[in-house]
């Protein structure tokens, strides 16, 4: 007889990936400390990004590795320029290109701002069944920069400017921003509330931009 409960058994048995994220070029030092299921793919660490970081899922994305690049087919263009091809995201789990703890790989987000996070595998947990199919925000700090703010410079300019309010940017800047901006603010408890919202084993695009429009508190 086939057991009924063996993709289960498969789910609690994966390792639990503890990750460290580093939004490159930030000052101070924007991160995040996330544990994830080892044999999550790609593209559902993309949505626990999204959520952990703070960003909105309003632009492309890929994940770069020393091997190979990955992406969601149905949105990135390929940009090979001749080499090997985008990766499909969704058929790649952590523990496939990353099985060694201390290993690193590369996220980057919008190609216009080019956010690059550097991801590293900080431990490679022992399987545990309460964190098969969740992820979990261990720590982190200072807030996401607001989107199109031009990268990691324009990030600093437009810090630079929100505390002078004699600079002639400033009513500007701020009537842009639509809401205030603390950019040393990071709320954990937060991000796991909306973390535990992602669907498992694969997030829909609708349902990821749900999350994100609660996240952000334009309807609760």
């Amino acid at each position: 007889m086939i057991s009924r409960i063996q993709p289960t058994a498969r789910k609690a048995n994966a390792p639990v990936y503890q990750l460290k994220i580093h939004l490159i070029g930030s000052k101070p030092d924007i991160w995040r400390r996330l544990r994830v299921p080892g044999n999550a793919n790609l593209g559902w660490i993309h949505a626990v990004l999204q959520v952990a970081m703070g960003w909105t899922n309003s632009h492309l994305h890929h994940f770069l590795t020393a091997e190979a690049r990955y992406s969601d087919p149905h949105h990135n263009e390929d940009i090979g320029l001749g080499e090997e091809s985008d990766r499909d995201e969704a058929k790649a789990t952590l523990a496939q290109i990353v099985p060694d703890q201390g290993a690193q790989f590369g996220y980057e987000y919008d190609f216009g701002d080019s956010w690059e996070h550097e991801i590293t595998v900080e431990k490679i947990l022992r399987p545990d069944a309460a964190a098969a199919m969740v992820a979990l925000c261990l720590d982190g700090a200072r807030a996401c920069p607001p989107e199109d703010c031009g990268g990691v410079w324009g990030y600093a300019d437009l810090l630079k400017i929100l505390k002078n309010r004699k600079h002639p940017e400033h009513e500007s800047m701020t009537e842009w921003l639509g809401r205030p901006f603390d950019g040393e603010t990071f709320d954990a408890a937060k991000v796991n509330r909306w973390l535990q919202k992602l669907k498992w084993p694969r997030v829909t695009e609708a349902q990821l931009r749900k999350v994100l429009i609660g996240r952000d508190d334009y309807h609760e």
